[in-house]
């Protein structure tokens, strides 16, 4: 039986987005090219990746002569939304509290962090409120 498929992202998946996201359309041999100093990959592997990409729906291409080019079709905020809800569901229950109890946890919080934090929650609050009162109108 062949291993299930992951709509997540390998990390050398996502090093590839990231310079999908940041170029837009690009080649195979753009990829190579543009991989950061030190992750170099072969040309056959960056295609093998891409082509990966495209069947798990991140990528799509285009034909322009005899080359692919390829694009993204995920924003990069979607696929973060989308990798943040597998771990809520496989690490966390599908419970955002337990998820955010564990990052508070975390003893490399900053002082501007957690401030940032209680500024989410109670924006947060807010907009739930705003959002009850207009229903209920």
């Amino acid at each position: 039986m062949p291993p299930k498929k992951s709509i997540t992202l390998t990390e050398a998946e996502l090093r590839l987005m990231k310079i999908l996201w940041q170029r837009g359309e690009s080649v195979v041999s753009d990829l190579v090219a543009a991989m950061p100093d030190g992750e170099t990959l072969a040309y056959n592997s960056v295609l093998t990746t891409v082509r990966i990409l495209e069947q798990k729906g991140y990528l799509e291409h285009r034909q322009e002569g005899r080359a692919f080019v390829y694009r993204p079709c995920v924003a990069e905020h979607e696929a973060g939304r989308s990798e943040v809800r597998h771990v809520l569901s496989r690490f966390f229950g599908n419970s955002r509290e337990r998820l955010l109890l564990s990052l508070l946890g975390d003893d490399d919080l900053t002082p501007q962090e957690l401030q940032r934090l209680k500024e989410a929650i109670q924006s947060a609050n807010e907009d739930g409120a705003k959002e009850r009162v207009e229903e209920g109108a």
